[in-house]
């Protein structure tokens, strides 16, 4: 038996890693991968490829980008392969471990599992990866608690009020912070209230809701 398997990461030696921890598994099955370093290559593959073509799809989530055809992140690369590739498993490795980030990967792509590159090793990674191909969902330590943290305060950091502290983080000021919301600045201060009442700030100011932030580890 045989796993085909695509790799997307713009670090080669990270890939040359992966295949060769997978060629480890317990079902003694050979590995059969092509990989790819952008998302342009990626995409312009993933396009053009057959559904029954890949068994696997490990994305990472920060490469280079490509911009014309609006793909950005290996997210995006997952919503490609979800509609070129849906009988593939998806696998999202990432070094971000902020709680926003890894929130919004689960909600915009619902991965097969999502690993954070610092949590794992090569035991866990094949854990993941024989889990996945079972049919299972497989997330990693850090992965597991960001999402039971915000499911427990979605009424307080749904995804406005997320992408508000995001903006925040930025340097947006309320004015252009409703534009790109889509809402008035009397709806944006009444969700910075909400906000500040989240994170306990009585009287405090933007760069208090972005210290708050941090000190969860949201951004």
């Amino acid at each position: 038996m045989a796993v085909k398997i695509l790799f997307v990461d713009d670090h080669p030696s990270q890939i040359f890693g992966y295949k060769t921890i997978l060629t480890y598994n317990h079902q003694n099955a050979a590995i059969e991968a092509a990989e790819y370093y952008n998302c342009k290559e990626a995409f312009e593959h993933i396009s053009q490829a057959g559904s029954s073509q890949y068994d696997v799809v490990f994305l990472d989530r920060s490469m280079p980008a490509y911009e014309e055809a609006g793909i950005f992140t290996g997210e995006d690369l997952a919503l490609l392969v979800k509609k070129q590739l849906p009988e593939a498993k998806i696998v999202i490795l990432t070094s971000h471990a902020e709680s926003f980030i890894i929130y919004d990967i689960v909600k915009k792509v619902s991965p097969n599992g999502l690993l954070i590159k610092s949590d794992f090793g090569g035991e866990e990674l094949l854990e993941a990866f024989e889990m996945v191909l079972k049919g299972e969902t497989y997330y990693s330590e850090t992965v597991s608690k960001a999402i039971k943290e915000l499911l427990s305060r979605e009424d307080y950091l749904d995804t406005i009020n997320r992408q508000i502290i995001i903006l925040i983080s930025k340097g947006f000021k309320t004015k252009s912070i409703a534009n790109e919301v889509n809402l008035t600045e009397s709806a944006v201060e009444k969700r910075k209230a909400k906000i500040k009442d989240y994170f306990c700030i009585d009287k405090g100011n933007d760069e208090d809701i972005i210290r708050e932030a941090k000190k969860l580890g949201f951004i």
